[in-house]
This record gives C-alpha cells, sequence and structure tokens, in this order.
C-alpha cells in the first residue's frame, strides 16, 4: 500500500489555502455586511417616511404632532434637519408611529438605539433612545429623512428621501 509523502500532502494544503484566501478575498464579508446595512438604512428611511405620510392622510393632511391635542412621544416635524430620538433637541414622532403605522421604531443598524415608545426616554442606561436617522420639513417644503453615516457611500455618505 503506498501512502502520500509529507511534501504532497503539504503542497495540497498550501494550495486549498490559496484557494480559500482568494474566496475570501472575492467574497468580501465586510463589503457584504456594509451592503447589507445600507439596504436596510434605505428600507428602514422608507418605512418611517411611509409611516409619516399615513398619519398625515389619516389625519386630513395635518401631521397628528400638529393637533391641539398631539399624542405622548409626538412632536410635530421640524424645519432644520433634526435626529429623530427622545432627547431634548431631537425629534420624537414615536408615538405618532408606533403601533398604528409600523410595530416599532425602525433604527440605523449601526448607529440606532431604540427598545420601545414606552421605554423611548431611557435606555437600560439611562441614556437617549435616537434612530440615527434625521427628519426635516422646510416651512411649505417637503419632508425629508435621511440616514447619516453610511457605509461604502456611492457618492455621498449618506442616503435621503423626500416626499
Amino acid at each position: 500500500m503506498k501512502a502520500f509523502t509529507l511534501i504532497e500532502l503539504l503542497v495540497v494544503i498550501g494550495i486549498i489555502v490559496i484557494l480559500m484566501a482568494a474566496a475570501i478575498v472575492a467574497i468580501n464579508p465586510f463589503r457584504q455586511f456594509a451592503m447589507a446595512n445600507n439596504a436596510a438604512r434605505w428600507s428602514e428611511v422608507t418605512t418611517i417616511m411611509n409611516a409619516i405620510y399615513q398619519n398625515i392622510i389619516d389625519n386630513k393632511g395635518t401631521w397628528g404632532g400638529d393637533l391641539p391635542t398631539p399624542p405622548a412621544n409626538c412632536s410635530s416635524i421640524p424645519t432644520v434637519e433634526t435626529p429623530i430620538g427622545s432627547g431634548l433637541t431631537q425629534a420624537n414622532i414615536c408615538g405618532c408611529v408606533v403601533p398604528d403605522y409600523v410595530a416599532t421604531m425602525p433604527v440605523d443598524p449601526q448607529h440606532g438605539r431604540y427598545t420601545d415608545c414606552t421605554n423611548y426616554n431611557t435606555g437600560t442606561d439611562g441614556a437617549e433612545m435616537t434612530t440615527g436617522y434625521t427628519i426635516r420639513r422646510p416651512a411649505g417644503g417637503r419632508i425629508t429623512i435621511c440616514a447619516k453615516g453610511t457605509q461604502i457611500p456611492p457618492e455621498t455618505a449618506e442616503i435621503c428621501i423626500s416626499r
């Protein structure tokens, strides 16, 4: 019975290692994760926009937070770009869109922090919650929602939609 020599085994193992390294470089898992996060950002920005517009439609053209008695955890849409979150300097729209238009508030895969609207003001560590997204509506203008700090930016480092 003839066996493989140590040299033959080392050559085969070396070839397998080189092929695996080439496959990992070709697949590039870091880029794949970054692209998946950007796809999630596009989806979540669109979800927030759809929820806001559904609220406006249900309130006969008026944003729920602009009503005389807005729901809890619901502020008006700011005229300047403002982070969506629970802080004093953030736009808190959670009460106007959750749970009627979305089950939970969408959050950025890397930068967002959220549990639910009732715990929106403080997280488990007492920190303010933030979605990682921004919102603005200039006077008489269109609503714009953006995701900042995206991974693998195409031309800019943000994903924005306006309606």
